[in-house]
């Protein structure tokens, strides 16, 4: 068959569906867990919680050497969360990768819609045509003002045309940090003063428990004016199954 094409328009030659997976994405590995071709995954691919793999360290800094040793038919990276050097050097090595590219629901949707269908060449999952169904409808009105951080020591905030920007949307919250007055730049990560988040105009601050661990003891200590609620990282920031119980994730 002709090859196959990824969310970049990278050709993908797969002559025969995998029979052996390798991820490289926490939400990927998360979404492929069940189809019991998964042979390898980064040491932050924490779901299911009983996936017994190889571990083949982190998002940045995979190990090449050993994913090739376990001769993988795929792997599955994404544009954000893996280096391109790191893709290259595994297609120079003769593996096939396909590489995702994420900034919304619908788009995350789609683009696990096709690795399913296209790549995999298996039907799509219960879940997924779920959370399809589950998040279809048009972005609701804005209840309140969020911002989002994602670090701190320095600050850092989810800005512009991200995923998660997209999901607090869909929930209906308003990004503060998606505004050109607040991000004049448009970056998707910006670096922000705390002053700027602890605020009368800002509703809440909505802290998540990765990729920086805020805790209970960690982060709320820091606002005085602005309301805090500690949330699930996975449910934030995560597409794939994570999308069915991320409709409520402001809402408990």
């Amino acid at each position: 068959m002709p090859s196959l094409r990824d969310d970049l328009d990278h050709p993908v030659d797969l002559p025969d569906p995998p029979r052996r997976l390798v991820s490289l994405v926490p939400s990927l590995t998360e979404a492929v867990a069940g189809t019991g071709l998964l042979v390898g995954a980064t040491d932050w691919c924490t779901h299911p919680a009983d996936l017994e793999v190889t571990r083949v360290r982190g998002t940045k800094n995979p190990n090449v050497k050993a994913i090739v040793d376990l001769r993988p038919d795929l792997v599955l990276a994404n544009k954000e969360e893996n280096r391109e050097l790191d893709v290259r050097r595994l297609r120079e090595a003769g593996v096939p990768v396909w590489v995702t590219d994420i900034e919304t629901v619908p788009q995350s949707l789609r683009s696990l819609e096709r690795i399913f269908t296209e790549a995999l060449r298996r039907d799509v999952p219960a879940w997924l045509v779920e959370a399809d169904r589950s998040w279809s409808g048009p972005i609701p009105p804005p209840v309140a003002r969020v911002a989002v951080p994602i670090w701190r020591d320095p600050w850092m905030v989810v800005g512009s045309h991200t995923f998660t920007g997209d999901l607090v949307a869909r929930l209906g919250l308003h990004n503060v940090f998606a505004d050109p007055e607040h991000n004049p730049g448009g970056e998707r990560y910006p670096h922000v003063d705390l002053a700027e988040l602890d605020r009368d105009d800002v509703d809440l601050v909505l802290l998540p428990d990765e990729p920086y661990v805020f805790t209970a003891e960690d982060g709320p200590e820091a606002f005085t004016r602005t309301p805090v609620r500690l949330v699930s990282g996975r449910l934030l920031t995560w597409y794939g199954p994570s999308l069915i119980e991320a409709r409520e994730l402001v809402l408990r």
